[in-house]
């Protein structure tokens, strides 16, 4: 069995203008000083060269070296922005124009190919990190369709897999060549957002074997899935983990689609760990059954909380609930070395002529 590392804090919701967040060794030194000992980076040009990061294992070097003096290394990189515009559907392009450089602006063909280009970057680049999976988004094609009304036509969920597969299949490849898996974290917004969306997908990749989970238990509160009951179906296809905390408390007015309210008065909502509804220890418990050796990073999305407060909370409140694995059955003090004639004695065959 394999001890969860930890605690780490992913990055991107803290990156700022001002000191210490606008510069990685200003974040990696204050990371560090709250107690994380892993901190997962955005791919954001102010943080990563991302194209440096794919050519250059000196590069990497010099990066993991920069935080070690901090106390702390890179869990995985991240390309949720990238990832989302690999597949765009036309009714969102304009919201996600400023994710993309200028240059491809009013262009989603470019800006599909320079993500495309981001992602396969990102895949090298955690190699040369030394990272064993890399965070992202899918992307969107059949998201404005979740609810079946007006009525969906035959076969425009099924296109809309196939043609998210066809785009994620040699970026899977990319991964696959660099030796690192690609973790989806299942989110509404993205077309892979439960365990059903993620059976259609994997299933459209061939059960490609670098097709991985991304594990934010935040999400499936709000979306009311049994979190629980997630792990113990697809534990074998989760390589990364955001500790999220979320609370439900629906109500006659709001329910699980928010009626369109602000964060702090939605009927779902994201809390600071320990405010919410979630079970911690017995996530922490089920990733140990089942032998989960990645990184238990904290997400910041805050809701009522300020931001530096839940990251002061957040290391201490991780540490405690990684579960230290034993080396040994808790009985193996009293076990006892038996032969084959032994195991049919003790259960009767051999005595009183029963066998």
């Amino acid at each position: 069995m394999k001890t969860i590392k930890g605690p780490g804090i992913f990055l991107a919701q803290f990156l700022g203008d001002h000191a210490p967040f606008d510069t990685l060794d200003g974040l990696g030194e204050w990371a560090g000083a709250l107690g994380y000992v892993g901190v997962q980076i955005p791919c954001d040009p102010r943080l990563i060269n991302l194209s440096m990061a794919a050519a250059s294992k000196d590069y990497c070097d010099d990066l993991r070296g920069r935080l070690a003096r901090h106390g702390v290394e890179v869990t995985e990189l991240s390309t949720h922005i990238q990832g989302q515009l690999v597949a765009v559907h036309p009714a969102y392009d304009a919201l996600f124009e400023g994710f993309a450089p200028p240059q491809v602006h009013g262009n989603p063909t470019a800006r599909q190919a320079w993500a495309v280009e981001q992602v396969k970057l990102a895949a090298q680049a955690s190699a040369n990190l030394g990272s064993s999976a890399h965070a992202t988004f899918s992307g969107a094609l059949a998201w404005p369709y979740v609810y079946p009304w007006p009525q969906r036509p035959n076969g425009l969920v099924e296109e809309a897999f196939a043609e998210l597969a066809r785009r994620w299949q040699p970026l899977l490849d990319a991964f696959d060549k660099a030796g690192v898996d690609c973790a989806f974290e299942l989110h509404p917004g993205e077309d892979l957002f439960d365990g059903a969306t993620w059976e259609r997908f994997l299933e459209a990749v061939d059960a490609h074997p670098r097709a991985r989970i991304l594990y934010d238990p935040s999400h499936m509160v709000l979306q009311q899935l049994d979190y629980i009951d997630f792990l113990d179906r697809y534990h074998d296809r989760i390589a990364c983990v955001h500790v999220k905390d979320a609370e439900f408390r629906p109500t006659g007015r709001c329910g699980v689609y928010g009626g369109y309210d602000n964060w702090i008065e939605r009927a779902g909502r994201f809390r600071s760990l320990g405010d919410g509804q979630i079970d911690f220890r017995r996530i922490f418990s089920k990733l140990a059954q089942y032998d989960f050796s990645g990184w238990a990073v904290l997400e910041w999305e805050r809701a009522l909380k300020d931001s530096q407060v839940g990251a002061s909370e957040g290391a201490p409140f991780i540490r405690e609930r990684i579960v230290e694995v034993t080396p040994a059955p808790f009985d193996d003090f009293a076990a006892a070395s038996v032969d084959a004639a032994d195991l049919r004695r003790m259960m009767g065959f051999g005595v009183y002529g029963s066998d």
